[in-house]
């Protein structure tokens, strides 16, 4: 029953980075690509999950010296959640270099040679 209940509690959060990947995905795979998408998503998500981790990584240490047991379970529980989903992005980020080897490669400015006599 404790499980269960550890894991009900994460559920908004999990579907708020449902919804938001699913909004993400679908904005920029119409403004762009599907890989450009995805690439977007990726980045976009090991930020997001980076931030989250730490926020509640700071709230886990807070409540362990406060002495809040319920929050600390708590923001545990929400740090594992976090922590799972960064985890999981770099896993689709090493997945998608490796379909995409191309996007290892980001395209330089182009350059004009001038010759003369025309060149400055």
């Amino acid at each position: 029953m404790g499980l269960i209940a550890r894991l009900s509690r994460v559920v908004p959060l999990v579907l708020l980075l449902a919804v938001a990947a699913g909004v993400i995905y679908l904005v920029v795979t119409y403004r762009h690509s599907p890989a450009r998408a995805k690439e977007v998503l990726i980045a976009v998500f090991t930020w997001l999950c980076g931030v989250l981790s730490g926020f509640f990584a700071l709230a886990s240490v807070y409540a362990f010296f406060d002495g809040a047991p319920a929050v600390l379970d708590l923001t545990l529980s929400f740090l594992a959640v976090t922590l799972l989903g960064l985890a999981l992005t770099r896993f689709a980020n090493y997945r998608f270099l490796k379909h995409n080897p191309s996007y290892r490669k980001k395209r330089l400015p182009s350059t004009t040679k001038h010759r003369w006599p025309w060149g400055k």
